[in-house]
């Protein structure tokens, strides 16, 4: 037993002895291959390094020689434009001598001008005053004489050709524009008086105006406050007026005055909610308005923004007239015109309507509402025909469009027709002075007067001063003065009367 457990042992102790030299083998074996493979590497890394380097050199003596020729090329350019400016400077100071030569003899040549002009003058001077001594008057005033005379005949002349011409023009213009618009009036109907904006609220009785004012005035502040408008409540008996600028305003402010008026509670919680209410039913009724009014026109495709503002001219009114109703007349009647003429319908249709398009905003924009509505409609319709018509239909800019033609003689049909406008007595008034005041500011008028309400003025001229085409000259005169310096519907005849009366006395 003891023997087997020797063998055993020994057994064991050569086990691990060969094992650890298997070991030691293996590992031998290991380093040697990891030193052939790193010797590999740095072997091939070597090589690649020494490639990579060639490369280099190469690519860098390419660049090298690339930019030596780069530069070689523009050596020679440089060079090239050296010399041409040097050409050029060359020819230029050859320019500048001969400019210098030519100088010289145009001074010399400038004084032999003014030494003969010189000579030229006391030769005519001493004409002059021989034909002085001969005819017995100066040379001013046989220039003042042969001026005078010629200014006579020729505004003698002219006045006798602008005649035959104005009267010939006149016939065949009037027979056209008669048929025309005779034409396009027949064709047309409209209500003859406008809907007014209504600017007074009725109130079951006075004791409404306390609860409208409220403790302290709380109730009608916050009523201003909400819709921007100014509530005038007086000792007028049962009655409320609404001032504003602002047709919508006012509107709005009606509406909700009503509607505080018919439901009794008054307080501030309850204004603002009523105006809010009332600002929608007017938005609604503005867009509802301007949609049906462009569909009664036949005006299709117009842009939202001026659709609204069309709605917006149901509450404006202008001499008593609706201007939403007057727009639309203008539209049909600028449609008609433009067929009889053989222009574009649709288009003078659109310019019609629109035409007036600056009167919804003109209380908040500076201008005249023909440039108001003419900007309106570059921004937003950006038709610029359309926009030049509006702009013209007043006279305010020169009218050089056959559409701004036809928009101002629709305007002027529609506003000068019976019932169409009404103005105030003081307005009325101020209108036939004016008249009055441009006739007698002529020299050689005696007096004036305006007749058949404004729409003729007769003026009468001293005989002694003026003659018969003077009188003509006077009544264009007159009536160019009226077309610059008023503002009127139709047109204003003016009547230049000259009379001579001979008084002799039998004895």
């Amino acid at each position: 037993m003891d023997y087997i457990y020797i063998l055993v042992g020994l057994s064991l102790v050569l086990g691990g002895l060969v094992g650890y030299y298997v070991r030691q083998l293996v590992a031998n074996q290991q380093i040697r291959s990891t030193r052939k493979e790193a010797e590999r590497l740095l072997t091939e890394a070597t090589t690649r390094h020494r490639e990579l380097l060639r490369d280099a050199r190469e690519e860098a003596r390419k660049v090298r020689n690339a930019a030596e020729a780069e530069n070689k090329e523009h050596r020679l350019q440089l060079q090239r434009l050296e010399n041409r400016l040097d050409q050029k400077e060359a020819a230029i100071e050859r320019k500048l001598s001969a400019i210098g030569r030519r100088e010289h003899e145009l001074d010399d040549r400038a004084k032999e001008l003014d030494h003969e002009r010189d000579e030229i003058e006391a030769l005519r001077g001493k004409e002059v005053e021989k034909l002085e001594e001969l005819s017995g008057i100066t040379t001013e005033e046989a220039r003042r004489l042969l001026l005078e005379t010629l200014e006579t005949e020729v505004k003698d002349d002219a006045a006798r050709r602008v005649r035959t011409w104005e009267n010939q023009v006149r016939e065949d213009a009037d027979r056209s524009a008669h048929f025309i618009l005779a034409t396009a009036i027949q064709r047309c109907t409209a209500d003859v008086v406008g809907e007014t904006t209504v600017s007074t609220v009725a109130l079951p009785s006075d004791e409404m105006k306390g609860r409208l004012i409220g403790r302290e005035g709380r109730n009608i502040r916050a009523l201003e406050q909400a819709t921007g408008v100014d509530l005038i409540i007086d000792d007028t008996p049962e009655m409320v007026t609404i001032s504003s600028f602002a047709p919508v305003r006012r509107e709005v402010a009606r509406i909700a005055l009503n509607k505080l008026i018919l439901d009794g509670r008054i307080h501030p919680a309850r204004i603002e909610e009523v105006v809010e209410k009332a600002k929608a039913e007017v938005e609604a009724t503005i867009k509802t308005e301007g949609e049906n009014a462009c569909f009664e026109a036949a005006v299709p495709g117009v842009h939202p923004e001026l659709v609204k503002l069309i709605g917006q001219l149901k509450y404006r009114s202008s001499y008593g007239q609706n201007v939403l109703q007057h727009s639309l007349e203008v539209s049909y009647l600028s449609g008609m015109i433009a067929d009889e003429i053989g222009s574009d319908g649709a288009m003078a249709r659109k310019a019609g309507l629109l035409h007036d398009i600056g009167k919804a905003v003109d209380f908040e924009v500076e201008g005249s509402h023909a440039s108001i509505g003419a900007n309106l409609a570059r921004q937003w319709d950006k038709s610029e025909e359309v926009a030049q018509a509006i702009g013209e239909h007043h006279g305010e800019v020169s009218t050089t469009s056959t559409l701004g033609f036809i928009v101002a003689a629709a305007d002027a049909i529609s506003g000068s027709r019976p019932g169409a406008r009404r103005e105030s007595l003081d307005q009325y008034l101020k209108r036939i002075r004016e008249l009055e005041d441009i006739a007698t500011g002529f020299e050689g008028v005696d007096k004036a007067y305006a007749i058949q309400a404004g729409r003729e003025v007769r003026v009468l001229v001293k005989p002694e001063e003026t003659d018969d085409l003077g009188a003509m000259r006077l009544a264009r005169d007159i009536s160019k003065r009226i077309e610059e310096c008023l503002t009127y519907p139709g047109q204003i005849r003016v009547v230049v009367a000259r009379q001579t009366t001979a008084v002799e006395y039998a004895k």
